[in-house]
């Protein structure tokens, strides 16, 4: 008996989302520092949404464009005064497509 085996990516998972962006009121504000805490860097590696990176000069941005509203930013960085983080405003933020 043999069984097939598919492997799906996350990248093609979250292309099924759509995402209403609110220009220039984002719902989740990397504080500014002058170095990134041991939770701020993870979240270079633990978003499923890669919504965050390591620019050139050492400090972790966020794009917050593509933002699943899962949640683990909040968990690992708010409560240490990294980021802050609110829900987006009514009609914005993540759309999931199949639920």
């Amino acid at each position: 008996m043999t069984i097939a085996v598919t492997k799906v990516r996350v990248e093609d998972k979250l292309y099924q989302n759509r995402y209403l962006v609110d220009s220039g009121r984002p719902h989740i504000i990397v504080r500014p520092h002058d170095k990134p805490s041991a939770n701020l860097l993870a979240l270079t590696y633990v978003c499923p949404a890669k919504c965050y990176e390591l620019n050139d000069k050492g400090q972790v941005e966020i794009t917050a464009d593509g933002c699943m509203e899962c949640g683990t930013c909040r968990i690992l960085c708010e409560k240490g005064g990294d980021i802050e983080w609110n829900y987006p405003r009514g009609g914005f933020g993540v759309l999931f497509k199949f639920g």
